[in-house]
C-alpha cells in the first residue's frame, strides 16, 4: 500500500468506524463479534483499498462488506450448534422455553421480528443506518429498482404484521423468535429515515 493509499484509508477509517460499529453490533449477540466483523471488513477494504468507491459512496460499500462477513459468522455459528440442535431434537425438547426476551417489546419490534430475514435487513438499513435507496442497492448487491420493490413490499407486510398485532389476532410466531434470537439485536427504537432522503421513504 502507497503512502498515498495509506492515507485515504486511514480517512476511510476515521470517517466510517463508528457508522460500521454500530450496523455489526446491531447484528450480532455478542458485542465481541462485532469488533471481529468489523475487523475483517476494514481488513478487505485495506488490501482493495483501490476498489472502494469514492464521493460519498464509500459507507454503503462498507456496509455491503461487512454484511458478507456477517453472513460468513453467521453460517459459522449455524455450523457449531447443528450438533447441539439434533441432540436436542432428539432427546425431544419440542416446546421451547418462554423467551424473555420479547416481553417489553414494542409492537413495532415484535411485527420486525415477524418478518422474514430480509424484510428486516432492508427495514433496518432505512431505519437504522438510515441509507438511501441507491446505497441500500450498494449494500445488498441489487438495481435501484429491485431495491424499491423490495422495500415497498416489505414495509407492506409490516403494516399488515403490525395491525395484526395490536389487534390482538395475531402474536409474534415462535418462528419470529428464533429469528430475534439469531439476529442477537433488540431495537431500543423505531429510527425514522433520514431527512431528506426522499426515495427512501
Amino acid at each position: 500500500m502507497s503512502t498515498t493509499d495509506d492515507e485515504r484509508f486511514s480517512a476511510l477509517f476515521a470517517a466510517t468506524n463508528r457508522d460500521l460499529l454500530a450496523y455489526a453490533v446491531r447484528r450480532v449477540s455478542d458485542p465481541a463479534d462485532a469488533a471481529d466483523v468489523v475487523a475483517e471488513t476494514y481488513l478487505v477494504a485495506w488490501r482493495r483499498i483501490a476498489e472502494v468507491p469514492r464521493e460519498g459512496r464509500a459507507r454503503p460499500w462498507l456496509f455491503g462488506v461487512a454484511r458478507r462477513v456477517l453472513a460468513n459468522h453467521h453460517r459459522g455459528e449455524r455450523r457449531r450448534s447443528a450438533l447441539a440442535d439434533r441432540l436436542r431434537a432428539q432427546l425431544g425438547e419440542v416446546v421451547p422455553p418462554a423467551d424473555a426476551g420479547l416481553q417489553g417489546r414494542s409492537d413495532v419490534e415484535l411485527a420486525l421480528a415477524g418478518l422474514d430475514e430480509n424484510d428486516q435487513e432492508i427495514l433496518r438499513l432505512v431505519a437504522w443506518e438510515e441509507l438511501a435507496r441507491d446505497e441500500i442497492a450498494v449494500v445488498l448487491g441489487l438495481s435501484r429498482a429491485a431495491v424499491r420493490v423490495r422495500l415497498h413490499r416489505a414495509r407492506r407486510r409490516l403494516a399488515e404484521r403490525l395491525t395484526l398485532i395490536t389487534s390482538g389476532d395475531e402474536p409474534a410466531s415462535g418462528d419470529a423468535r428464533k429469528r430475534s434470537r439469531r439476529t442477537g439485536h433488540v431495537m431500543s427504537e423505531w429510527a425514522s429515515a433520514r431527512s431528506g432522503v426522499e426515495e427512501a421513504r
